[in-house]
């Protein structure tokens, strides 16, 4: 990719749609914690320890270059994101719940995902020598692009709701946009290696997006969740902020091919998504019907 793209349009991309995502957020979204404590710990569980885990073991189990690896587990360090929002809100999830896990997560994981990528550098890297991701750095740039426009996108709300409400459909279309763009760049840019990578990676892919949302509808039916906090732990573990992935492969590790593995999973993800919504509508129906 570009010096361009990736020093500069897509960490202001990023930084857009994390400023629109703060305008739907008010305090009484981290105050949830307390109103629904066993709803967030199971999310917060499924995503920021349980996803890294299962992303791991697949990175290891198959075999794949170090980079598509390495591409497994940006993916897996990355949770939720607006995209999770508006698909939980598609399925009529708990929307609230889903708004909170990614306001908290979106702060924890500043610190998370560095450690993550030094690990998966470290571990999976070919020359036998350390790599010295700059974590520090990596945290400040984290931080600038995601804590920092949220905390603005917060304060705009608060101080011009109205504003806020009506520029958030526009925000969505936006980050819409930026990333079936940024999936054609990334896939065009690799071109003449997203076969090989389709072949190491898809299967993966595809299991760690399936698994991780079947991991989350178990997790949330273990401690009894009623029916909509369901729906959205299974979506918010399952459905992963690849639009950041996108950034961090491009913009830190300045290596479009890092971003493989989520540009491959982007697919499974909308798709599996897809197909829990039309599922949960059918057994709907199903249910309605059997009780007339």
């Amino acid at each position: 990719m570009s010096a361009t793209l990736t020093g500069v349009i897509l960490p202001i991309s990023l930084f857009i749609i994390m400023l629109g995502m703060g305008m739907t957020l008010v305090i009484d979204d981290f105050k949830r914690v307390l109103i629904y404590p066993k709803a967030v710990s199971i999310g917060l569980l499924g995503q920021l320890i349980i996803l890294p885990i299962v992303g791991f073991s697949i990175a290891n189990f198959f075999t794949m270059s170090p980079e598509l690896a390495v591409g497994i587990m940006i993916l897996a360090a990355c949770p939720g994101g607006v995209t999770s929002n508006v698909i939980a809100h598609i399925a009529k999830g708990d929307t609230a719940l889903s708004i909170t896990l990614t306001a908290i997560s979106s702060i924890v994981t500043v610190v998370s995902i560095p450690l993550i990528i030094s690990f998966s550098l470290n571990h999976f890297g070919t020359t036998g020598e350390n790599f010295n991701l700059p974590v520090s750095k990596t945290m400040a740039t984290l931080f600038v692009i995601t804590l920092l426009p949220v905390s603005i996108g917060m304060l705009i709300r608060a101080k011009a709701e109205n504003f806020a409400v009506r520029t958030e459909s526009g925000f969505n279309s936006f980050a819409t946009i930026t990333f079936i763009a940024l999936v054609i760049i990334i896939v065009y840019t690799d071109r003449a290696q997203i076969f090989k990578a389709i072949q190491q990676t898809g299967i993966p892919s595809l299991l760690l997006n399936v698994g991780m949302m079947f991991i989350g509808y178990l997790l949330a039916k273990m401690v009894l969740l009623d029916a909509r906090q369901t729906k959205t732990i299974t979506l918010e573990v399952g459905v992963q902020n690849t639009t950041l992935s996108f950034v961090i492969a491009g913009t830190i590790l300045n290596n479009a091919t890092y971003a493989l593995p989520a540009a491959i999973y982007s697919l499974f993800m909308y798709a599996s998504a897809a197909a829990f919504i039309i599922f949960l509508k059918r057994k709907l129906k199903i249910s309605i019907a059997t009780s007339i």
